[in-house]
């Protein structure tokens, strides 16, 4: 029997007074490496956590007010994730999110490790 490493995402909403903490929990199959590395754009910072176990590899990005949940996807070259209407896009020391809103042209915000 193959043993499972579990996840936890907490997300913390609300106003100062009243704060809800929302978990969630992954259990992956075997040992999970995580990597936390934080991203400088043009407007804001981008941390992100990386969750790797066997055949699963997921992104847990967090900007402004959002935290993003992305699994891997399939990529040409580097790391790709998406979540909901957007995707994660690295190789080596930079990012790229696209915004799939803005449509398949739209440029997308570029990003820089922060060492």
């Amino acid at each position: 029997m193959r043993g499972f490493a579990a996840i936890t995402v907490s997300v913390l909403a609300g106003s100062v007074s009243t704060v809800q903490a929302d978990v969630l929990q992954i259990e992956l199959p075997g040992a999970v490496e995580q990597v936390e590395a934080v991203y400088r754009c043009p407007d804001t910072e981008i941390s992100a956590t990386y969750y790797n176990a066997e055949s699963n590899a997921l992104a847990v990005l967090r900007f402004g007010d959002q935290t993003l949940v992305m699994t891997n996807v399939l990529a040409a070259s580097g790391a790709k994730y998406a979540g909901g209407p957007y995707v994660w896009w690295t190789k080596g020391e930079t990012a790229d999110l696209y915004d799939l809103m803005k449509g398949e042209d739209a440029a997308p915000v570029s990003c820089t490790e922060v060492k």
